[in-house]
């Protein structure tokens, strides 16, 4: 025979149900883990609805990732053009900038030199995708990392990563400070000259161009200030000494023909047109000696822009180039600039408003 209460069959009401809840997270919170197990899944996670969840605060280094796993992982910067914020338009590049590796590079007496260098890789994004996989960029470069740099082999990383990323358009620079052992003007010294070059492989629209960057200082001595000086001595003899200063050109050239156009030819050619480059290892001989060479060749920032391009322009090996040329003055709180391009390759009506201040070099 079954013995009922008149209680057992009520509607429980709402603030009953609430205080039986409470009631029971209130003995939740002094059971031990033991009387925790015991009870039933659904009412232990009905006791845990609204508290921050028991998480484990130790690093699993057990724990193996398998392929199920892995294809549950969440992906939202892959995810659909339902998730994209803001317009849905291409962007031209979207990728990571200045991951560094070293690099074997050749020079041109037939050794190899390995660099730090800096990595650019950037590819087109269409409309309709949300994002990239930026670590496919990396993984891209460092399957071909190992060989010694040739354009070919940045060609061979440029497509992979084109196909990883399922893109049209795409970038790798390389940036890095090439050593050159320079000797001096007359002691017989030789110290090492570091030159900032950056390397460029673009794609757009199928064409695929190679581009060098080189950053050229040099010593540039005002032609007015000199005649002025002069002027000086010879009407009051007065002394009077020209103002010089460091400048800095950024010569960037479109590599063209099957000929190697090396760092080091790129550095002599800027050397010819404008030889009063800054000096590395200098006894008094060296520095009279660099006094004579500034005089012997004074130029405005025009002047040094125009003799740059007319070493340029004689070189087979270099298709379109742009010179950037900075004279940051002794005499003025303000720098002289000039630009000259060549070609379609580096036109433009607008550019960076800093664009200047990256040419200043510290030494």
């Amino acid at each position: 025979m079954n013995v009922h209460t008149s209680e057992i069959d009520r509607v429980m009401q709402a603030d009953e149900a609430r205080d039986a809840l409470a009631r029971l997270r209130t003995w939740a919170e002094t059971a031990s883990d033991a009387e925790l197990k015991e009870v039933d899944a659904g009412l232990l996670a009905l006791l845990r609805s609204g508290q921050y969840p028991e998480l484990s605060r130790e690093y699993p280094e057990d724990f193996t990732v398998d392929a199920a796993y892995k294809a549950s992982l969440p992906d939202l910067q892959n995810g659909p053009s339902s998730l994209i914020r803001g317009a849905k338009r291409a962007i031209q590049h979207v990728g990571i900038s200045n991951f560094r590796l070293p690099i074997r590079f050749h020079t041109r007496d037939g050794a190899d030199i390995t660099l730090e260098t800096s990595v650019t890789g950037t590819v087109s994004l269409e409309a309709e995708k949300k994002g990239i996989n930026m670590s496919r960029i990396m993984r891209s470069f460092y399957r071909h990392a190992e060989k010694t740099f040739s354009f070919e082999v940045v060609e061979a990383a440029l497509e992979d990563y084109k196909a990883d990323l399922e893109s049209f358009d795409a970038r790798i620079q390389m940036r890095f400070s090439y050593p050159v052992k320079v000797p001096s003007l007359r002691s017989g010294l030789a110290g090492y000259q570091y030159y900032d070059i950056a390397l460029e492989l673009i794609e757009s629209a199928g064409v695929r161009k190679k581009i060098m960057h080189l950053d050229y200082v040099y010593s540039s001595t005002c032609p007015c200030s000199l005649e002025l000086s002069e002027h000086a001595r010879q009407t009051r003899g007065q002394l009077a000494t020209p103002h010089s200063q460091r400048s800095v050109a950024r010569i960037s050239v479109e590599l063209v023909g099957k000929a190697c156009l090396w760092f080091e030819d790129l550095i002599e050619l800027a050397r010819q047109a404008v030889p009063t480059e800054t000096q590395v290892m200098v006894k008094r001989e060296d520095e009279q000696a660099f006094a004579e060479l500034n005089a012997a060749n004074p130029i405005f920032v025009e002047d040094a822009a125009r003799l740059f391009s007319q070493s340029l322009e004689a070189d087979a090996r270099v298709g379109d180039f742009r010179v950037v040329a900075s004279h940051q003055e002794s005499l003025h709180s303000h720098d002289a600039v000039s630009i000259l391009t060549e070609g379609a390759t580096f036109a433009a009506e607008s550019y960076d408003p800093k664009m200047f201040a990256t040419l200043h070099h510290p030494g």
